[in-house]
């Protein structure tokens, strides 16, 4: 693969292309928050300024780390840009971090100043807070004491005064740091460059025209929700954004705002089609939405909502190397699993456990690299052994397992860990998990192996209702048995209000592997 330039500045880094945008679309829409404020490009950069005054005021320089502990709104955005804008490195927490998951953040990123709203900053007062010196907060009310470090509220200045850098911002400068959501041991910080986020979204858009507002519905210390922005920004298009998903809310929000497409990811869909359907399901803006991951509920929410239906796979530490689109609702049923095509300036293998390449239509492991240089992350912030382990052999290994048909478009079959042996057979917990969603009275479901008395491994499903709804493990299975192969009706079904999850929203499979089968749990009667 011959090797791609590099972006240049203007293109790709943050501070510029605000500039710019700002100059030329002035006061054009950039930021309609729902049942909030809306931002023209020209005010946007005027708070984006006066909030770097103020870090620069607390001494952040160009390099710098800086924490940010807010959810979806104003402020977080406002302090996004402004860490960016001057060249210094923005560090999102995840709001639902407590406990020893935020102290171990604390103590890893080496940041010295965090902004944070009073009641998310009030969860550092037990713990250790590593390098942190600084808290400043974005309200006036409910200053927390925290015992030891200089607690004080945020103030903007009237006009930002001289920003100017010690030297450009290049495009692999380090953006950001972004913690992957550690399930089964602690969060790794992945040091993202400016290159490698435009490389997520700007690039990967086909359907991106003009006249597109996307929702920002997922939160925006994740990189899922944070390539959306950026791909806006860098397009000079415009965003709406909610300070969380809920599901009774997202329909108001997209007409409320305009909004023409957005990112559903993990549960967002299947949750929208649990909904009981309305007179009104069609009549919104939305024209098209991108799906993560692209199951059943592709096709049915294209169906229903009247909606292009396009899908993407990414991670913290690539660059949306394979997307697909818009993807006809009589193909789509057909398309379970599918992720797309590869991008120009990406590179793909399907291997073993040896990194030995498997023929098409067998199932492997997901290998990447990339010809645009720093597409990549930059590698696991003091964690050079996990970097080598990710890059061994020169390809980042994503732990994922795909298959590739024909025709060059390649299959999500389940993370590595995941997949479930029983009889023989390799059960994709993914696809099992999709058909029981189809269920009308699932709302979540994650399939894990149990260990078995004879040998490998027996099926467990743990599945939570439909708000008002119920669940009956058994006429669940007798549902379930003849839509799947005999190997992959499961022996035993747990009912949980709710999954166990990160504090980044991740179903944590090795919680409910480790607990197994539990009291509560209900078995299949086996034949004698």
């Amino acid at each position: 693969m011959p090797t791609e330039a590099a972006l240049d500045r203007d293109r790709a880094v943050l501070r510029y292309m605000l500039d710019r945008h700002a100059e030329e679309r002035g006061e054009d829409t950039f930021v309609h928050f729902h049942d909030g404020p809306v931002w023209s490009y020209a005010e946007t950069r005027d708070r984006v300024r006066r909030r770097a005054a103020a870090l620069r005021a607390e001494g952040v320089g160009q390099g710098d780390p800086v924490l940010t502990f807010l959810g979806n709104g104003p402020e977080l955005l406002t302090t996004w840009f402004a860490i960016n804008y001057i060249g210094a490195v923005y560090v999102p927490l995840n709001t639902a971090l407590v406990g020893g998951a935020l102290e171990h953040v604390l103590g890893d990123c080496g940041a010295a100043l965090m902004v944070a709203r009073p009641d998310l900053a009030e969860r550092i007062a037990d713990i250790a807070p590593g390098t942190l010196q600084r808290v400043r907060l974005v309200e006036e009310d409910g200053a927390p004491a925290l015992p030891g470090l200089d607690v004080r509220r945020l103030v903007d200045p009237e006009t930002p005064g001289d920003l100017s850098l010690d030297r450009p911002i290049e495009p692999w400068d380090t953006q950001a740091i972004m913690y992957t959501s550690g399930t089964t041991g602690h969060a790794k910080g992945v040091l993202s460059s400016y290159t490698q986020l435009y490389t997520m979204g700007p690039d990967a858009f086909d359907c991106v025209g003009p006249q597109d507002r996307c929702m920002i519905c997922g939160p925006i210390f994740h990189c899922g929700s944070t390539l959306y922005v950026y791909a806006m920004l860098a397009r000079g298009l415009s965003i709406a954004m909610m300070s969380e998903f809920k599901t009774d809310r997202f329909w108001p929000a997209i007409r409320d705002t305009g909004s023409t497409f957005a990112l559903l990811l993990g549960v967002m869909a299947a949750f929208l089609l649990k909904a009981p359907a309305r007179p009104d399901d069609r009549d919104h803006p939305l024209t098209h939405v991108f799906i993560v991951p692209f199951g059943e509920d592709g096709p049915a929410f294209a169906t229903r909502f009247g909606v292009d239906v396009w899908t993407i796979y990414n991670m913290t530490e690539i660059s949306s190397p394979l997307h697909a689109g818009p993807i006809p609702p009589e193909d789509g049923l057909q398309q379970k699993g599918l992720a797309g095509t590869l991008r120009p300036w990406m590179e793909a293998r399907i291997v073993d456990e040896n990194d030995i390449e498997r023929p098409r239509g067998e199932t492997g492991e997901l290998i990447l690299r990339s010809a645009r240089p720093w597409a990549l992350m930059q590698g696991y912030l003091n964690r050079p052994d996990a970097t080598a382990q990710a890059m061994r052999n020169g390809w980042f290994h994503t732990r994922d397992s795909f298959r590739q048909d024909e025709a060059g478009r390649f299959y999500f079959v389940d993370r590595a860990k995941d997949v479930i042996r029983r009889r023989g057979e390799n059960i994709s917990s993914f696809a099992l998990e999709g058909e029981v969603l189809a269920h009308d009275d699932i709302r979540e479901c994650a399939a894990v192996a149990v260990p078995s008395e004879d040998t490998e491994d027996e099926v467990l499903i743990v599945v939570t209702p439909v708000a008002g709804r119920s669940i009956d493990a058994a006429a669940l299975v007798d549902w379930l048995t003849p839509r799947v192969p005999h190997f992959m009706v499961p022996r035993y079904v747990r009912v949980m209000e709710d999954l166990p999850k990160t504090a980044s929203g991740k179903v944590q499979k090795h919680v409910m592997r480790r607990d197994g089968v539990t009291d509560d749990t209900w078995e299949k009667p086996r034949r004698r």
